[in-house]
C-alpha cells in the first residue's frame, strides 16, 4: 500500500524523493507528501492530497531549499480520508521532527489521550500524527531521535513501517518496522530508505531487506540496524536482480500492456535452471529433504485475490503429478477457522510482493504449529519468503500496474513446478508424464507469445463493447479459475459487474442471469485433450446462445465446432490441458485492458487499489 522513501546524501534530495515516490506509485496511493531538512536547517514539508504530479507543481509553485535529508511518502488512506492536512508527512515537536508511516496503528485513541493530555494540538485525523506528537514528546524528554524512536515504537500496537528525521540531527534518518516492509538501500557517500527496492533502484542495486522488529539508521556514510530494545543486529547485502529501467514503460502505454507482452519471459525465466534432463529439480525444496516431501499428506495453498486463482489453478496439476491432496484457502480466512494442521501438512503461500500481510501472518500462524511452509514469490528477500522455510522465486521482474497480469502466469508456472517437483520425489509421475510435461514448459514461452498476439482482435472486440455493464465468463475444470481471473480484471480496471462461473453450475442460478446481448467469455476446453468436457462446454455455449447471450469462445486452433453457436472466436495455440490456463488468460487480460481504456480510465492505478495490501 503506502510507499516509503527515505535519502540521506549529496543528491538533490527533492528529486530523489519525487524519484522513488514515482516509481512507488504502483502500490496505489491517494495523497503525496515530503519533509527535507533544507540548507537553512528547518524542516520543509510540502504535501497534497490526489496524483504525485500535485504534489509537483506544488514544489513547482513553493520550492524547497536544497538539503541532504529527506523522507517521502505516497498515501492510501486508512485513518482520515484522502486530504491535504491528512497526508503525510506529520510534523511532531513544534515543527522541528517529521516524520511518515505506512500501516495501522491499532491503539493510537489510547496515545492520542497522552497527546490532548500535553496540550498538543493535532491538525489532522490520521493516526500517523498521534504517533509523530509522541515522538516529539519523548525527544524533549529523552534527548535523542534515536532514544525517543525506539521508546516510542515499542509502545504501538497494530502494524508500521515509520521514518522520521529531526531538525537538530542532520544527516540521520531512523526507521523501523513491524509487519510492514522495509529496504535499505546501500549507496557510495549516500543511503536510502524504502518500502520496496523500486523507491531507490534508479541510483543503487544493493540493497538489505531490514527484519521484523528492527530499527534501521541511515546517515549518509553509515547503516546501522538495531532490534527495538536498541541491541545492534548483523545484516546480509543482497544484489537486486532488476534495474530502473526494467520498471519503465518502455514505450508502451500502460504498465499493464507492458507486463502482458512480458509474459513469455517471466515464464522462461520462472523455468530457466529447474528442468534438468526432461525433469524437474527445484533446489529449495531439495534443501527441505526428500524424505519430508515423501511424508506430506496435505497441502494447503493460501493466497488472496489473483494469487489465489493462480493457486487454485496449481491445485489441479499438483494433485495429478504429486498424489496428494490440496486445497486453496484464501489467507484472511484461513487462521481464523481453526484449520486442521499437522507435521505433515505443507503450507505454499503464494504473494507477487512476498508482504501481503493476510498472507503473511496465515504463514507465521501455520509455522507456529509446526507446519512447513513454501513460498512462491517475485520480490528478493520480501518477508514471507524469507519467513518460509523455502522460497520458489517466480523471477517475473518487476511487475508495476496494480492488476496483476506476468505475475499470474508466473506463479501458475511455479505451482506447476512444484507439483512435478513432488511428482518425482514422491514416485507418482511416470517418466513419460514426467518428460512431456517439462516439454511443455519449455514450449510455453513461444505458445504464450502466440496468444500475445491476439490482442488486435480483442482490442477491436472491447472498443465495440465499449458501453457494456456486465461480462460473464465460463470454465470447466482449469478454465474455471481462469474465468474466475478474468472477472477479476474486468471488475479491478473498467469498474462493470463481471462474474466468474464453474459451466457445470450453470443450470443450478446463473443461468438466470442471461438475458439478449449479454456477453459471455467461454473458455472452450481441447477436444484433443479433453474431449469430454469439450462437449459438456459446447452444450453450455448452446444453452446460453438459445437464450440470447452475445458468445466470445476462447479455443484453441482447428476447434471448428463451436463456430455455429459462438459470435466471436479468439484461437490459441494448441497445448494440454494443464497448460491452457496460461494462454486462455491472456486474451482476457487484453480484454480488460482495452475495454478500460476505451471508458477512458487509469489502467495501471485503478481507483481505491493498492498493488500490495500491507495491512489486513
Amino acid at each position: 500500500m503506502c510507499g516509503i522513501v527515505g535519502y540521506v546524501g549529496p543528491n538533490d534530495t527533492v528529486d530523489v524523493l519525487i524519484s522513488g515516490l514515482r516509481r512507488l506509485e504502483y502500490r496505489g496511493y491517494d495523497s503525496a507528501g515530503i519533509a527535507v531538512l533544507d540548507s537553512s536547517g528547518e524542516v520543509a514539508v510540502r504535501k497534497r492530497s490526489g496524483k504525485l504530479v500535485r504534489l509537483e507543481e506544488l514544489l513547482e509553485a513553493s520550492p524547497v531549499a536544497a538539503g541532504s535529508t529527506g523522507i517521502g511518502h505516497t498515501r492510501w488512506a486508512t485513518h482520515g480520508g484522502p486530504t491535504d492536512q491528512n497526508a503525510h508527512p506529520h510534523l511532531g515537536d513544534d515543527g522541528r521532527l517529521a516524520l511518515i508511516h505506512n500501516g495501522i496503528v491499532e491503539n493510537f485513541a489510547e496515545l492520542r489521550s497522552e497527546v490532548d493530555a500535553a496540550g498538543i494540538e493535532l491538525l489532522s485525523e490520521t493516526d500517523t500524527e498521534v504517533v509523530a506528537a509522541l515522538l516529539g514528546i519523548e525527544v524533549a524528554r529523552l534527548g535523542d531521535l534515536e532514544t525517543a524512536f525506539r521508546s516510542v515504537v515499542a509502545r504501538l500496537e497494530g502494524t508500521f513501517t515509520l521514518l522520521a528525521m529531526h531538525r537538530d540531527e542532520p544527516g540521520k534518518v531512523v526507521s523501523a518496522r513491524h509487519h510492514s516492509p522495509l529496504v535499505v538501500g546501500l549507496g557510495e557517500g549516500e543511503n536510502f530508505l524504502g518500502s520496496d527496492v523500486a523507491a531507490f533502484v534508479g541510483f543503487t542495486q544493493r540493497a538489505v531487506a531490514v527484519d521484523e522488529d528492527n530499527i534501521a539508521i541511515i546517515t549518509a556514510d553509515e547503516v546501522r540496524i538495531t532490534d527495538f530494545a536498541g541491541n545492534p543486529v548483523a545484516f546480509t547485502e543482497y544484489e537486486v536482480a532488476w534495474d530502473a529501467a526494467a520498471a519503465d514503460k518502455g514505450g508502451w502505454s500502460s504498465f499493464m500492456a507492458k507486463e502482458i507482452t512480458e509474459q513469455p519471459e517471466a515464464v522462461a525465466n520462472t523455468v530457466r535452471g529447474r528442468l534438468v534432463d526432461g525433469h524437474v529439480e527445484i533446489p529449495e525444496l531439495t534443501a527441505l529433504g526428500d524424505d519430508l516431501l515423501r511424508e506430506i499428506d496435505r497441502i494447503v495453498i493460501i493466497a488472496c485475490g489473483t494469487a489465489s486463482y493462480a493457486g487454485m489453478i496449481g491445485t489441479y496439476a499438483i494433485e495429478q503429478w504429486a498424489r496428494v491432496p490440496v486445497e486453496v484457502q484464501l489467507s484472511h480466512e484461513f487462521r481464523y477457522r481453526d484449520p486442521v494442521l499437522s507435521d505433515r501438512t505443507l503450507l505454499i503461500s503464494v504473494s507477487q510482493s512476498g508482504e501481503t500481510m493476510d498472507t503473511l501472518m496465515a504463514v507465521k500462524y501455520a509455522i507456529e504449529r509446526g507446519v512447513t511452509t513454501v513460498s512462491v514469490c517475485n520480490t528478493q528477500s520480501a518477508t514471507i519468503p524469507r519467513e518460509s522455510d523455502a522460497a520458489v522465486y517466480t523471477h517475473a521482474g518487476p511487475e508495476v500496474a496494480v492488476a496483476s497480469t506476468k505475475a499470474f502466469v508466473a506463479q501458475i508456472t511455479a505451482l506447476y513446478l512444484i507439483g512435478l517437483h513432488l511428482g518425482r520425489v514422491r514416485g507418482t509421475l511416470s517418466g513419460d508424464d514426467a518428460r512431456r510435461a517439462a516439454e511443455q514448459l519449455e514450449e510455453l514461452p513461444g505458445l504464450l507469445g502466440e496468444a500475445v498476439d491476439t490482442h488486435d482482435q480483442i482490442a477491436q472486440l472491447a472498443h465495440w463493447m465499449a458501453d457494456t455493464r456486465s461480462v460473464l465468463f465460463l470454465g470447466r475444470h482449469v478454465g474455471y479459475p481462469t474465468a474466475l481471473e478474468g472477472a477479476l480484471k474486468l471488475k479491478e480496471i473498467a469498474y462493470i459487474h463481471a462474474e466468474g462461473f464453474a459451466a457445470g453450475e450453470l443450470k443450478h442460478g446463473p443461468i438466470a442471469l442471461i438475458d439478449h446481448g449479454q456477453p459471455v467469455f467461454v473458455l472452450v476446453p481441447s477436444p484433443r485433450t479433453s474431449p469430454l468436457m469439450h462437449s459438456k462446454v459446447v452444450s453450455n455455449i448452446q444453452e446460453i446462445r438459445a437464450r440470447g447471450a452475445r458468445v466470445i469462445a476462447i479455443v484453441e486452433k482447428g476447434d471448428t465446432s463451436v463456430l455455429p453457436f459462438a459470435d466471436d472466436v479468439i484461437r490459441l495455440p494448441l497445448t494440454d490441458v494443464l497448460f491452457e490456463p496460461l494462454l486462455q488468460v491472456i486474451p482476457l487480460q487484453w480484454f480488460a485492458l482495452e475495454l478500460s481504456a476505451a471508458k477512458g480510465l487509469d489502467v495501471d492505478q485503478p481507483r481505491n487499489l493498492a498493488k500490495s495490501v500491507t495491512v489486513e
